[in-house]
């Protein structure tokens, strides 16, 4: 690469040894720095995703009934996602769409919705193109975001789900997709954000490693959710833990504080990335409950004024 760059700039066989000491040391750096920067830009989507590709538990193995699912996401050529449906027993529960984080797959995460299933809530857990068993290739921003449209479109056209008794959940990465699609779909029953980032260009300031490169100029995966917060037109409860070393606690305040329509921020003291279902015990599984039956009084409300205005 660097060869090719100097050829580009008239630095034939021999021409660097050509010029002085100073100026070859700064042509040098400057193709490095340059190479760096190629890289980065090429490489962003295996910095920010990491699919885990093996299953680490199968539907049969709980004790509990949890069911595959298999869905299309449209485009050429077709592409088929896999995810589990973990039903309530009430068959009119409230119905909950969970996005996971950047890493593992459906099976690594049937810990973490431990407090959705028993508070009685229907779960519908997605694997990304490329996690667990999914197909498609390897995934992007634009591909996740139409991953998450299709397990959408999957609950609400084919299973019959109304949009009002359907919740969006995303954890970490997943929480950054959900606030997309929950503004693609002001419609759904409330939006729950766990452990996420105001913006992949501020995790990128907090690493040493970039500060010297032009990250606003070459970002391709952007994940920009405070500029997209303020644009939320349905509740929306945040949760973070205190104790978390992967993502700010402040992070999850910011991104709270910038959502007009934000029913709480629940901070669960001692909390990390990943065990606030844990640690956060029997208290963030009643401020979730508390925040459910919240957002089904909003939306009753705002349809009855929108009755009584039409």
């Amino acid at each position: 690469m660097i060869r090719q760059l100097a050829g580009r700039l008239g630095l034939g066989r021999g021409g660097i040894r050509l010029l002085p000491l100073a100026r070859r040391a700064a042509l040098v750096f400057a193709l490095l720095y340059c190479a760096i920067c190629l890289w980065a830009y090429g490489m962003q989507r295996y910095l920010v995703f990491d699919p885990d590709h093996t299953l680490h538990a199968v539907p049969g193995e709980y004790p509990f009934p949890v069911r595959d699912v298999g869905l299309e996401v449209p485009g050429k050529p077709v592409q088929t996602l896999h995810g589990w449906w973990i039903p309530a027993v009430n068959l009119h529960a409230r119905v909950v769409l969970y996005l996971h984080g950047n890493d593992g797959n459906v099976s690594t995460n049937m810990r973490v919705i431990e407090p959705l299933r028993e508070l009685g809530y229907s779960v519908f857990m997605i694997d990304y193109r490329s996690y667990g068993e999914s197909g498609g290739g390897f995934p992007s921003e634009a591909g996740v975001y139409q991953d998450a449209q299709s397990a959408w479109d999957y609950l609400v056209h084919e299973q019959g789900i109304d949009p009002t008794n359907l919740f969006i959940y995303g954890h970490s990465l997943g929480g950054a997709i959900g606030i997309e699609l929950a503004l693609r779909h002001p419609e759904a029953a409330g939006l729950v954000v766990e452990s996420s980032f105001t913006s992949i260009y501020d995790m990128a300031q907090r690493e040493a490693r970039y500060a010297l490169l032009p990250v606003s100029l070459f970002l391709n995966q952007r994940f920009n959710s405070i500029a997209k917060v303020g644009h939320l037109r349905l509740p929306v409860l945040y949760i973070h833990g205190t104790g978390d070393k992967f993502v700010p606690f402040e992070m999850g305040k910011t991104l709270y504080k910038a959502t007009p329509y934000a029913s709480g921020f629940v901070a669960v003291p001692g909390g990390g990335h990943e065990n606030n279902a844990e640690v956060g015990g029997a208290e963030l599984r009643s401020e979730i409950s508390r925040f459910v039956e919240h957002a089904v009084q909003f939306r009753a409300r705002t349809s009855l004024k929108t009755s009584a205005e039409n």
